[in-house]
C-alpha cells in the first residue's frame, strides 16, 4: 500500500509579483523511497493574525461557516484577561485627587463660562449663561470620577494574589463599597446637574435666570459635598494600594515562613536587600516585605511575611492569612524558619504543628528548613508550661533538638552556618528558576 505525507499551508494571497517554491517529498511505505518534488506558488504573505475560514460538515461536504457578529462578541468575551496572568496592577491606578479640590477646580471652571456670542436678548443671554455654568460645573465633577471608576480595575480581571491583597488590607467587600458610592455619586450630580440646567434654560426672565443657577449651584454643591466623603476614601485605597511591593511572576521568589518571631526578618536582611523592622515582640511584620538577591547577573526576590500561629483558617487574623496568600497564588520557594530557644513565644510542639500543616498544604514547592538562633539552643530543649511533653513522642523529641530532618543551624548574632544557609538559597533558587523555564517551554 502506498501512502503520501504532505504538510498543508494555509496561505494569504498577495500580488503575484514574485513566485514561492515550495518543497515538499512523497514516501512510498511500499518500497521506503523518498522522492523530492517541488510546487511553484504566486507571492504569498504569512502574518500572525492571518485570516482563517472554518468549516461545518453537511452531508459528507465542507461549507463555509460564517461568524456572527454576537457570536465574536461571546468569543472576545470569553478570552481571559491579561491582567489575570501577571500582577502589578495597584501601580497603574490614577492618582486621585480630594474631594475639595476636585469642586473647588469645577466650581471656578464654572464660573469662567460665559454665555454664547451675539445674544442680543438680556433675559436669554442670562439663561444661556446659567445653563452652560450649570452643565460645566456637572461635568467638571462627574468626568473625574467616570475616571476613577474606567482606571480602578474590577476585582475579576486581577491577579488571585492581588485579591487577597484588596480583601485582607481593606476588608472584604470595602474596594466594590467605595467604588459603588463613587459611581453613585457621579450620577446624582449628572442628573441633578441636568436638571437643573435645564429649569435655568426654561427661565422667562433675567431674575429668573439667576435665581435658577443660584439654586442650581448650591443644589449641586449639597449633592456632592454629602457623598463626598467616597472619593476621599478612594482616595486612601489608592494610596494603600500603590504602596503595596510588587512581586515580579518572572523572577524566582524565596518566601520566609514560620511562627511569629523565629527570625525571619533578621534572616531576610543577611540574604538580600530588604530591610525588615526587627523587634523582639510578635507579628512585627504587618504586611509582605521585599528584598532582592542578585547572583550571577540574575535577580532574584526574597518575600518577608507575616508569622503562622496554631490556628484554623477561619480563626486567623488578615496577616496570617496575607501568609497563606503568598503561598497559595504566587510562584515561591520557601524558606521555613523554626525557633527552638524558646525565645520566640510559640512552643516548639506549637511550631512542629505548623510545619506539619503547611508541609502538607504546600509541599509541591522547593523547599528549606532552617533552625535559627541555634546559639541559644541547649543541651536540655525548652519545655513551655502550657504543653504536655511526652518522652513516648519521638518525633517531637527529635524536632526540639535538630528541627526537621535535614535543617540548618544558624544563628545571625555568631555568623553560625550563614556561609552554608546561602549557598543552599541559591542553589534552590537557580533550580527554582530553571524549572520556571522548562515549565514554560513546554
Amino acid at each position: 500500500m502506498n501512502g503520501t505525507c504532505s504538510t498543508v499551508f494555509q496561505l494569504w494571497q498577495s500580488p503575484p509579483t514574485k513566485r514561492l517554491i515550495i518543497r515538499s517529498f512523497n514516501v512510498s511505505y511500499a518500497g521506503m523511497h523518498v522522492i523530492r518534488s517541488s510546487r511553484i506558488y504566486p507571492n504569498q504573505c504569512f502574518h500572525r493574525s492571518i485570516q482563517t475560514e472554518t468549516y461545518n460538515v453537511v452531508n459528507g461536504s465542507y461549507i463555509p461557516k460564517t461568524e456572527t457578529k454576537d457570536e465574536n462578541e461571546v468569543k472576545e468575551k470569553d478570552k481571559p484577561s491579561k491582567n489575570l496572568e501577571s500582577v502589578g496592577a495597584f501601580q497603574k491606578l490614577p492618582m486621585v485627587m480630594p474631594s475639595i479640590d476636585i469642586f473647588q477646580s469645577a466650581l471656578k471652571k464654572a464660573k469662567r463660562v460665559s454665555p454664547t456670542k451675539g445674544i442680543a436678548n438680556i433675559a436669554k443671554r442670562e439663561r444661556n449663561r446659567g445653563a452652560k455654568q450649570l452643565d460645566t460645573l456637572m461635568k467638571e465633577l462627574a468626568v473625574p470620577l467616570r475616571t476613577y471608576l474606567e482606571e480602578f480595575p474590577k476585582k475579576e480581571y486581577l491577579h488571585p494574589y492581588e485579591c487577597s491583597l484588596i480583601e485582607l488590607t481593606l476588608g472584604d467587600g470595602k474596594y466594590e463599597e467605595v467604588l459603588r458610592k463613587v459611581d453613585n455619586l457621579r450620577k446624582k450630580v449628572v442628573s441633578v446637574g441636568k436638571e437643573h440646567a435645564s429649569l435655568c434654560a426654561k427661565s422667562t426672565s433675567k431674575r429668573d435666570a439667576e435665581e435658577s443657577l443660584s439654586v442650581g449651584m448650591k443644589k449641586v454643591e449639597e449633592v456632592y459635598i454629602h457623598q463626598a466623603k467616597a472619593v476621599d476614601d478612594l482616595l486612601q485605597i489608592a494610596k494603600t494600594l500603590r504602596s503595596m511591593p510588587v512581586v515580579d511572576l518572572d523572577k524566582p521568589t524565596l518566601c520566609l515562613v514560620g511562627a511569629p518571631n523565629v527570625g525571619k526578618s533578621s534572616l531576610v536582611r543577611i540574604l538580600s536587600t530588604g530591610k525588615p523592622e526587627i523587634c523582639n515582640y510578635p507579628f512585627t511584620t504587618r504586611g509582605i516585605l521585599m528584598g532582592h538577591i542578585v547572583l550571577n547577573y540574575q535577580h532574584f526576590q526574597v518575600t518577608d511575611t507575616p508569622g503562622l500561629l496554631k490556628r484554623s483558617d477561619d480563626d486567623r487574623n488578615n496577616l496570617e492569612k496575607l501568609t497563606l496568600a503568598v503561598l497559595s497564588h504566587l510562584p515561591t520557594a520557601v524558606l521555613f524558619v523554626h525557633d527552638l530557644s524558646g525565645e520566640c513565644g510559640t512552643s516548639p510542639s506549637d511550631q512542629l504543628a505548623i510545619y506539619k500543616e503547611m508541609k502538607e498544604r504546600y509541599g509541591n514547592h522547593l523547599w528549606l528548613n532552617v533552625v535559627s538562633k541555634c546559639d541559644l539552643l541547649k543541651e536540655s530543649p525548652v519545655i513551655f508550661s502550657t504543653e504536655s511533653y511526652d518522652h513516648d513522642d519521638i518525633e517531637l523529641e527529635r524536632y526540639r533538638r535538630l528541627g526537621p530532618d535535614g535543617a540548618l543551624l544558624v544563628s545571625v548574632k555568631n555568623d553560625v552556618g550563614l556561609i552554608e544557609l546561602k549557598e543552599r538559597v541559591h542553589e534552590m533558587l537557580i533550580s527554582f528558576s530553571l524549572l520556571g523555564a522548562l515549565r514554560f517551554q513546554l
